[in-house]
């Protein structure tokens, strides 16, 4: 399919309520007041229900009066959290051919694969999902690269569930009435780019992509003889896919986009902001004020009135004269700080829990040092909501890292034969090295562990080659490892039973073989 035609709206009334769900979660997100307050204001042709419950930020901003309203940026830990627990160890990348190897472990390495894993997945968590796109510059890097596009601002094509095709969308320049985007549309085998000069809900027309600066470099690599749009990839594959972060949409069982972890949970977000500003609102009232005779307070002339300083202590007066002997009056609200503090971490736990993870993941049942079993058996939600994730994860990585090979040889970086890796996702909580070593000493005192076991215990990450080479260096430091002349038929100086008569005769001791208990 070409790429819209000129007049169209935008963006396309089929992702409205999609995109209007992923404004208001992308609000949250950010942690800015404004913005949230903004995702919550009645649009222009609804009619405003006075009478209504209004949430938190739903309720209007009064202009006469100080703003002192607060925000805790809760949902910004929430999709931090979901990314650590997938990506805070990048996943181990495996592929048969060595050659293959070394050039994707170059590939992971050269393009910051883990930090961009962590973008995608954070993202994901918030706004439903993230698309991983393989793209190239060849002039600023002699590689394909694996880059991340946010889900609100594309218009995905699916077909029995699989992404068929998927256009990509982002403002170039924008004066408030004029907009200028820039297309990009993936299918199988090609990539379309198209510059649309329209308003803020209207694409407008096609205009040459050398209008504008940041899409003029695209056409030195359309194809010559194509018509103006086109990129042919050379290969049959999609260049991007799509990672739903949870499956299924709530509110949509249907849609293939998945939720976002603030999914129901947006009532506890509004709660625990209004505590937070009930509390401090407490704190403002309860600093010490006394009331006094107006002529303590300092006069800015006739008919002008007093003024004071909202931080002073003297802040009220009454209408007595300095000398008339009527008492100060003080006056000291009390700060609830336990029910406040109460009803904060109650929101939190039930948002946190609605939101798939345990209170330990947010730090809210002590710090104290555990072993990694106690912290798996703490957060046994969290896990659990991880290993979901990860099985979403690891099929579309695997695809993408595998077109990003195929790209990378197709455009002459690389000359290896690209293959589909296995992705083993890390461990989320490290073993603590104390426990680790207690283990192994008890297992070694069992003499129930070989000294192989104990380094594949010890460094996990290691291959193989790594492990072998590992264990014969401590085997023969601690004097393990010694030749066999059985096995190796080495003889001379320095190789036990050396000099020794065959048949054991005299009183000669023999050179003892005996190898040490491990």
């Amino acid at each position: 399919m070409p790429l819209p035609e000129n007049g169209v709206p935008w963006p396309p009334p089929e992702m409205a309520a999609a995109l209007a769900t992923m404004a208001v979660d992308d609000a949250w997100y950010s942690g800015d007041r404004d913005r949230i307050r903004a995702a919550y204001r009645p649009k222009s042709a609804e009619v405003t229900d006075t009478g209504r419950f209004r949430r938190f930020w739903e309720r209007p901003k009064r202009l006469d009066t100080p703003d002192h309203a607060l925000h805790v940026p809760l949902p910004g830990d929430i999709a931090t959290t979901s990314a650590d627990l997938l990506f805070s160890e990048p996943p181990t990348l495996t592929v048969e051919t060595a050659a293959t190897q070394a050039r994707l472990d170059e590939l992971a390495d050269a393009g910051g694969l883990a930090n961009t894993l962590l973008e995608a997945a954070e993202v994901a968590a918030a706004l439903r999902g993230a698309y991983l796109r393989v793209t190239w510059n060849a002039d600023l890097a002699q590689r394909a690269l694996l880059t991340v596009h946010h889900a609100d601002t594309a218009v995905p094509e699916w077909s029995s569930g699989i992404l068929t095709a998927v256009t990509f969308w982002r403002e170039v320049a924008a004066d408030g009435v004029r907009v200028l985007r820039h297309l990009e549309r993936h299918e199988p085998g090609r990539i379309l780019h198209g510059l649309y000069e329209g308003t803020t809900t209207n694409l407008g027309r096609a205009v040459p992509l050398t209008e504008d600066q940041a899409t003029a470099d695209l056409v030195g690599s359309l194809d010559p003889d194509g018509d103006g749009q086109t990129i042919t990839t050379g290969i049959p594959r999609l260049t991007a896919g799509y990672v739903r972060n949870m499956g299924p949409d709530r509110q949509d069982r249907r849609s293939p986009l998945g939720r976002s972890d603030y999914q129901g949970v947006h009532d506890l977000f509004h709660a625990l902001d209004e505590t937070w500003t009930s509390w401090l609102r407490d704190i403002r009232l309860a600093k010490a004020r006394l009331i006094v005779p107006a002529g303590y307070l300092n006069s800015a002339g006739p008919g002008l009135g007093a003024t004071f300083d909202l931080d002073q202590e003297v802040v009220a007066a009454i209408n007595a004269s300095p000398t008339s002997g009527e008492s100060i009056t003080e006056n000291q609200f009390a700060i609830r700080v336990e029910e406040h503090q109460r009803s904060a971490e109650a929101i939190v736990r039930q948002a946190v829990k609605l939101a798939g993870y345990s209170a330990q993941s947010f730090g809210m049942d002590g710090d104290a040092a555990v072993t990694a079993t106690e912290v798996v058996a703490r957060e046994r939600k969290s896990m659990i909501t991880r290993d979901k994730k990860a099985r979403y994860w690891g099929p579309v990585l695997a695809d993408m890292l595998e077109v990003q090979l195929m790209m990378d040889a197709r455009l002459g970086f690389s000359k290896v034969a690209p293959e589909r890796p296995k992705v083993e996702f890390g461990d989320s909580v490290s073993e603590d090295p104390k426990s680790v070593a207690e283990t192994l000493a008890l297992l070694t005192q069992a003499q129930a562990i070989s000294t192989e076991a104990k380094v594949r215990m010890r460094s996990p990450e290691l291959d193989d080659t790594a492990v072998r080479q590992e264990t014969e260096r401590i085997l023969r430091e601690t004097g393990q490892l010694v030749n066999d002349p059985a096995e190796t038929g080495s003889e001379g100086e320095g190789v036990p039973n050396a000099g020794v008569p065959s048949d054991g005769g005299g009183s000669g001791e023999r050179g003892s073989q005996a190898v040490p208990g491990r």
